[in-house]
């Protein structure tokens, strides 16, 4: 196919690919589907090889959120039955840390609830990070606590932060029909923020909420200009009890279509398969593994994974290999010029679209599976073991 043989060949160049060519990947046939999946497998190979990063989430603070979000089920008015809890302890968040440290993560992502951290907050969660520093040699440490102030990018730096996560979730155009109580302008503050103070940039979108290919296309071009160092790919997690709990937009042969897209518009940069694989990829997670070059391991802010085990072997069978701590994740020519660590829910919940054709005309709408949500009730803020 041209196409794939013109998108591999300018992601091999790191050239941007045109929008209409972005779409054209979003439209390929599922008769197609191992072609595009093989043609984007070639440029993450080129630029990461086989291997894969894992990053374990924390959820430092859940629910009671002021914003409104509208996929969220840590929302305000979100009935969804999540686990609510305030601040973990500095060490009730290492020993959560610690545990997927133990099962091969390289980075630990620390996330809370909540528009954005007052000056305290980035007080106790300094001190977090510190905590986690000081009891796990090497790990790296991605903050995601919302809108930034100015200074609270730097003291989050200072503390020993090497990330920063703040997803842009959707297209600009399309963004104040999720969320009202914040714009899209400030999440791209907020990114840049991170990226003057040093932090390596982790912003991503989520896919799922009936938002058409414009704005997939959109919002991915958007990234790429903005050049965070990783971009994580949620799928939306349709919980009971908040407003998004009816879309159900996604086939696994979408996923992998979206997936081919960031890829060929971001070629070398760290792609993340975030929230909602295990719900919408289901036995395809290993095929998205020749797209990505990162995920999460274990359980995520408000819902379960598979186990950590099952993430390990989904790995070593489909003939990938875990990224060592000792690895530098992004190549060279990113990681010597990137402000952060050389190397991401994604860890801030995201939002998506517009109605629009989430579903291509040539798919049958997929059938709902609710059954596949499964409420996190263990790891932190319980008393039971984490999933690592």
């Amino acid at each position: 196919m041209d196409l794939l043989n013109t998108l591999v060949d300018k992601g091999l160049r790191r050239e941007l690919p045109t929008r209409e060519e972005a779409l054209a990947v979003l439209a390929t046939s599922d008769d197609d589907l191992l072609d595009v999946v093989a043609a984007a497998g070639k440029v993450r190979r080129q630029w990461f090889g086989r291997r894969v990063k894992l990053n374990y989430l924390v959820n430092l603070k859940s629910g009671l959120c002021p914003e409104d979000c509208s996929y969220c089920s840590q929302r305000l008015g979100s009935q969804a039955g999540i686990l609510k809890y305030t601040w973990l302890k500095p060490d009730e968040a290492s020993k959560a840390a610690a545990a997927g440290v133990a099962g091969g993560a390289k980075r630990v992502c620390l996330v809370a609830s909540g528009r954005g951290p007052t000056d305290r907050d980035v007080d106790r969660v300094s001190e977090t990070i510190e905590t986690i520093k000081e009891q796990n040699e090497g790990v790296e440490v991605c903050a995601c606590l919302g809108l930034l102030s100015d200074g609270q990018a730097e003291r989050l730096r200072s503390a020993g932060a090497d990330a920063y996560n703040h997803n842009l979730n959707t297209s600009e155009g399309t963004y104040g029909t999720i969320t009202s109580t914040h714009t899209y302008a400030d999440r791209v503050d907020t990114v840049r923020h991170a990226q003057a103070a040093g932090l390596s940039a982790c912003s991503g979108l989520i896919a799922g909420m009936g938002e058409s290919d414009t704005d997939l296309v959109d919002v991915v071009f958007s990234l790429r200009e903005l050049d965070p160092d990783s971009v994580p790919v949620n799928f939306l997690i349709p919980f009971e009890g908040t407003p998004l709990a009816k879309e159900w937009n996604l086939t696994p042969q979408r996923c992998l279509r979206i997936l081919a897209m960031v890829r060929f518009v971001c070629p070398d940069v760290e792609v993340r398969l975030a929230g909602g694989r295990e719900v919408h990829l289901r036995s395809m997670q290993p095929l998205a593994l020749h797209l990505v070059n990162s995920i999460f391991l274990g359980d995520y802010l408000t819902s379960e994974g598979q186990t950590g085990q099952a993430d390990l072997d989904m790995i070593t069978d489909a003939g990938f290999e875990v990224e060592g701590a000792d690895t530098t994740t992004l190549p060279a020519h990113r990681a010597s010029s990137e402000g952060g660590c050389g190397t991401s829910d994604g860890g801030c919940a995201p939002c998506g679209g517009a109605p629009g054709d989430a579903v291509a005309d040539t798919e049958e709408a997929p059938a709902a599976r609710p059954d596949l949500v499964a409420v996190r009730r263990r790891g932190a803020g319980t008393d039971l073991a984490p999933n690592a």
